[in-house]
C-alpha cells in the first residue's frame, strides 16, 4: 500500500528493544517516498511516538 501511493501518513511507536536480525520497516519500495517532519512528537515512558505526513 505504501509503494501504491495509498498512505497519508506514518505512525511510528519507537521503544528501545532488539529482536531478530532486522527487517525494512517498509519493505523493497520500488518508488523512494520522503516523509515530511515528523509532525508530531510524543516522549512516553521508555516509548517514543512519531507521526510523520508522506509527500505527494
Amino acid at each position: 500500500m505504501f509503494a501504491a501511493g495509498l498512505v497519508d501518513e506514518v505512525r511510528m511507536d519507537v521503544a528501545p528493544v532488539v529482536l531478530g536480525s532486522g527487517r525494512r520497516y517498509f519493505g523493497s519500495v520500488e518508488a523512494p517516498r520522503v516523509l515530511d517532519g515528523p509532525g508530531e512528537v510524543v516522549q512516553g515512558e521508555r516509548v517514543l511516538h512519531l507521526r510523520y505526513r508522506v509527500q505527494r
